[in-house]
C-alpha cells in the first residue's frame, strides 16, 4: 500500500543531513554494506545488508543523539541531558555525552535488560531505573528534565536527531550507488524518516519501505487518518520498535516521502534473526531484523539492488535463546511427534537408533506406560527432533510409519 499525500515543507533536508554527515567524521563508523546470496536468491536481485549493528554502542542511535547533543548551546549543555530509553537510545546518549563532556542521566525501565543497563553505565551515563512500561520511563524523565533544566533527548522526535540518523541514508548512497530500494524497520520513524530525507533528494526514483512489527504497527492507521495516532499497548519482541505513536515531524517525513510501510508476523522476525546468524553470521536484534523479514514474507515485492537497513545488534543473551528456538519452529527445524511401540526390553533403543540413521537430533524422550489408552504390551513415546527443516520432518514420520510404528505429529 502506497501513501502519497501533496508535499509540504519538510522538517528536515538533504543540507541538514550532510550537515550531520561533517559533524559526525570520526565519531559514527562508516559501517559494512555485506552481500547476501540466499536473499539475493530469493529476490532475484542483489540484496545488501547495512550493517548498523556493527555500529558504536550496537546502533544507529548514537548518530542522531551526537547531532542533537552537539547542537546544544554552552547553557544548556552545562545543565546536562536526560533521555528515557530501554536500551539503544540510552547507550547512543550516554556514548554521545562523554565524547562531548555532558553530563547524560538516563532512565530506564525497571525490567530493562541488565547487559543494556550495565552498558549504559559503562559508557558514562547515570542510570535510573524507573516504570515497568517505557511510557512510564518516559514520564519520570521529562519530570527530572522540568526539575533539573536538563535538556531531553528524544529518540526520533527532532531535526537534528532526524539529520544525524539520514546520514545512513547517505552512506547507502555512496555504498552501493546502483540501490534501487531501501528498507528500514521503523518504530517512531526517526531512521526511516532521515535516511528518505536524505535519499529522495539524490535519487527520487529511489524506493524507500519502513517495516514495522505487526503488534506494534502504528503507521499504517496513522498515514490512513492522516495525523499521527496512537496503538494502545503494542506488544513485539522487536522492543527496538515497539513504539505505541509515530513521532510527529518523523510522520510529516513519511507521509511525504516513504513509498510504503509493510508490516511483519513474530514468527517472521524469528526467522529473519535466525538467517542473518545463520547465513550471514551477524548478530541482529530483532527490530534490526525487520527489513530481512519484509524480504523473507514477500522476496519478489521488492525492486532490486535492495539495501536492507539492519539497525541495531543489541540483544540480551536470554532473549536471543527463546528467539532462536521460537525461529527453529517457525523455520520447521523442530518436530514433535507421539507414538506407539511394543513394550519390551530394547524396543525403545530400537527406534532412536532408527532416528540416529535418518540424522535426526534428540532434543526431548517422554516414555509412558501406564496410560489406560494404552494396550497391555504397549508404550507411549513422546519425542521432540532437532530437524533440517520441513522436507526432513515430512522424511523422518515417514520413514518412522514405514517401520510399523503409528505416529502422531504434534508440531
Amino acid at each position: 500500500m502506497s501513501f502519497r499525500l501533496p508535499a509540504a515543507p519538510h522538517p528536515v533536508i538533504l543540507d541538514d543531513v550532510l550537515g550531520a554527515q561533517k559533524m559526525l567524521s570520526g565519531v559514527a563508523r562508516t559501517t559494512a554494506m555485506e552481500g547476501s546470496r540466499h536473499l539475493s536468491q530469493l529476490v532475484g536481485a542483489p540484496v545488501h545488508l547495512k550493517c548498523e549493528n556493527l555500529q558504536r554502542t550496537g546502533s544507529f542511535k548514537l548518530r542522531g543523539a551526537y547531532v542533537r547533543i552537539a547542537g546544544l548551546r554552552p547553557e544548556e549543555r552545562a545543565a546536562g541531558v536526560v533521555a528515557a530509553s530501554a536500551g539503544n537510545h540510552a547507550q547512543g546518549v550516554a556514548l554521545a555525552s562523554s565524547l562531548l563532556g555532558v553530563r547524560s542521566t538516563v532512565f530506564m525501565p525497571e525490567g530493562a535488560p541488565l547487559p543494556k543497563v550495565a552498558a549504559t553505565r559503562e559508557y558514562g551515563a547515570e542510570v535510573r531505573l524507573s516504570g515497568q512500561v517505557i511510557e512510564e520511563t518516559l514520564d519520570a524523565a521529562q519530570e527530572y528534565a522540568h526539575a533539573t533544566g536538563a535538556v531531553f533527548i528524544h529518540p526520533f522526535d527532532h531535526p537534528d536527531v532526524i539529520a544525524g540518523q539520514g546520514t545512513v541514508g547517505l552512506e547507502i548512497l555512496e555504498q552501493c550507488p546502483e540501490v534501487r530500494t531501501i528498507v528500514v524497520g521503523v518504530g517512531g520513524g526517526g531512521l526511516v524518516a532521515g535516511i528518505a530525507a536524505a535519499v529522495k533528494a539524490v535519487r527520487p526514483d529511489v524506493r524507500v519501505v519502513g517495516v514495522q512489527a505487526e503488534g506494534a504497527a502504528a503507521y499504517p492507521p496513522s498515514l490512513a487518518a492522516g495525523h499521527p495516532v496512537s496503538v494502545p499497548a503494542p506488544a513485539t519482541m522487536a522492543d527496538g520498535i515497539r513504539v505505541g505513536r509515530p513521532g510527529d515531524l518523523p510522520f510529516a517525513l513519511i507521509d511525504d516521502l516513504v513509498d510504503e510501510i509493510r508490516t511483519v508476523t513474530e514468527d517472521e522476525l524469528s526467522s529473519a534473526l535466525l538467517l542473518c546468524l545463520e547465513r550471514a553470521k551477524l548478530v541482529v536484534e530483532p527490530a534490526g531484523a525487520a527489513p530481512v523479514a519484509a524480504l523473507l514474507s514477500d522476496p519478489r515485492g521488492f525492486t532490486g539492488p535492495v539495501v536492507a537497513v539492519l539497525s541495531g545488534g543489541n540483544v540480551d543473551p536470554l532473549l536471543m535463546q527463546r528467539i532462536l528456538r521460537h525461529g527453529m519452529a517457525a523455520a520447521g527445524r523442530y518436530l514433535s511427534l507421539r507414538l506407539r511401540l511394543t513394550d519390551r526390553p530394547g524396543a525403545l533403543a530400537a527406534m532412536l537408533g532408527s532416528l540416529t540413521v535418518l540424522d535426526a537430533n534428540v532434543l526431548d524422550v517422554s516414555h509412558v506406560r501406564t496410560d489406560p489408552r494404552l494396550g497391555l504390551t504397549e508404550a507411549e513415546v513422546e519425542l521432540q527432533l532437532e530437524t533440517k527443516g520441513p522436507e526432513h520432518c515430512a522424511e523422518l514420520a515417514a520413514a518412522l510409519r514405514a517401520a510399523g510404528y503409528t505416529v502422531t505429529v504434534m508440531g
